[in-house]
């Protein structure tokens, strides 16, 4: 088995001894706090919180060589919601910013097992803001991630003092300004390291921990190059093949917690990028009509709940941060 974070991976205990363990009601309450701080940041800046659907006719075909699955929806064939993307998109239509704590389904590869980090089940806190710009998203990620953060490590002094998790490992988090570079410059660094990260490709998961297990705060990579992302973010205008788009990469090797970009509205562009992907327009009937009618241009981002837990509560492996965790190829409730 592989890893890509700082401890190795651990086997899923059966249901009742994960239920009833310590470091499971640990996780779960910092995971509580996380969500609640979350809610009262976003409602103090003016979102509204939506309840995204489950499953619909296509769902976000950007899914790292995942798998979706399909349901049958009276005779239809409809999808279980990989991302809430296109719904987030849409509902600017109704307000300018939305947020929405959305589940996600992805069969994720099997070697995905074994890297600590990966559930087959899992959710996202989903944030969306029409008129914004790729930066825009990117200050709001740092100042909501900040608050969460900051609220739960001074409600919670017990529960981290149970998990043993050491919460100065923050102090740079909470000075609230975190690192940034570009891909091209992660590319050099790891090619630098000796690891073999493709120029044109997101970076790879064992990418992601060995940047970030030299860093001591969370830090944005970003413009990542047109191709290795879905068919909604935008393009550079200045900088044609590059993307407005970022991840959030944590600290101390836990990797990826968060993507997000600057969205394209523009009807040509997007189905343009859809066939360029090897996406059918026809799909996305639904979506594109609501695009050629006028759908704002806007930014936005999802967070990986269970990841941002296992991050900020110090856990070995992300299916800790779920009462209920389904982990590739592992049949479980």
């Amino acid at each position: 088995m592989t890893t890509d974070g700082p401890a190795s991976f651990a086997p899923i205990p059966e249901t009742g001894r994960h239920l009833a363990s310590a470091t499971t009601r640990g996780a779960l309450r910092i995971q509580g706090r996380l969500l609640s701080a979350a809610r009262e940041f976003l409602r103090d800046e003016g979102f509204t919180e939506l309840l995204p659907p489950i499953i619909g006719p296509v769902t976000d075909p950007g899914s790292r060589g995942s798998k979706q699955v399909d349901v049958d929806f009276y005779g239809h064939r409809y999808k279980l919601m990989t991302s809430a993307i296109l719904y987030k998109q849409a509902s600017l239509l109704a307000f300018d910013k939305i947020f929405c704590i959305a589940p996600n389904v992805r069969l994720e590869p099997l070697e995905t097992a074994g890297t600590s980090r990966h559930l087959a089940e899992f959710h996202q806190l989903d944030v969306e803001v029409a008129g914004a710009s790729r930066d825009d998203a990117v200050r709001l990620v740092e100042r909501l991630v900040v608050h969460m953060v900051d609220s739960t490590v001074r409600d919670l002094p017990k529960e981290f003092a149970e998990l043993g998790r050491d919460t100065g490992a923050f102090a740079e988090l909470l000075k609230g300004s975190f690192g940034r570079m570009r891909h091209a410059e992660a590319v050099a660094e790891l090619r630098d390291a000796g690891h073999p990260q493709s120029p044109d490709a997101e970076l790879d998961w064992a990418g992601e921990a060995l940047l970030s297990a030299r860093r001591d705060r969370p830090f944005f990579v970003t413009d990542y190059p047109k191709g290795s992302r879905g068919f909604y973010d935008r393009e550079h205008p200045e900088q044609p093949g590059l993307l407005r788009n970022f991840d959030l990469i944590a600290a101390e090797g836990y990797g990826e917690l968060c993507s997000g970009s600057q969205r394209t509205n523009d009807y040509a562009e997007i189905v343009t990028r859809m066939r360029e992907t090897g996406e059918n327009p026809q799909k996305y009937r639904w979506y594109l009509d609501l695009v050629r009618e006028g759908v704002p241009g806007s930014a936005g981002f999802g967070i990986g709940v269970e990841r941002l837990t296992r991050y900020v509560a110090g856990l070995d492996a992300v299916w800790q941060a779920s009462a209920f965790p389904k982990v590739a190829g592992v049949v479980s409730p």
